[in-house]
């Protein structure tokens, strides 16, 4: 943030385009969405200023069904203040089983807008806090070192 303001910039026309704070995925332990909620947000309240209008997540290699289920978790949270708006910036979260349902095939076009439709709703609701899971899209696209 300090360097945000020592370049002038307007934080109030700024987004953050941050990870949540989930375990590695070698880490033997897994946490819940809403330790993930608590973490994530409470890091968010210790180090973002309010005037921020938005937080826009990464899925940062999660399932998309973890990730929505994640960010509901935070959008319900009421102990740690939320002055950002916090949603996705809608990529592997809303994108993966989309691009698997459709596979560059015309005659899957229908069931890929179908599967859009399913993820779109499902991301509005988990941006609301209202969420309540079970859309499948459970597999995760992590690679283990993967470089750009």
């Amino acid at each position: 943030m300090k360097e945000l303001f020592n370049q002038n910039l307007l934080i109030e026309g700024l987004m953050l385009k941050p990870n949540m704070i989930t375990p590695g995925q070698a880490c033997p332990t897994r946490a819940t969405a809403g330790e993930i909620a608590m973490y994530t947000v409470r890091t968010l309240s210790r180090t973002i200023v309010p005037a921020l209008p938005g937080v826009t997540f990464l899925s940062g290699g999660q399932s998309e069904e973890d990730a929505s289920l994640n960010l509901n978790a935070m959008n319900k949270l009421s102990a740690v203040p939320r002055p950002w708006s916090l949603t996705f910036s809608y990529g592997r979260a809303l994108q993966s089983s989309v691009l698997k349902a459709w596979s560059g095939k015309a005659e899957n076009v229908k069931a890929a807008q179908d599967t859009l439709m399913v993820r779109a709703k499902a991301n509005s609701e988990a941006s609301m806090g209202t969420y309540a899971g079970g859309t499948g899209a459970t597999e995760s696209d992590f690679v283990a070192d993967y470089k750009y």
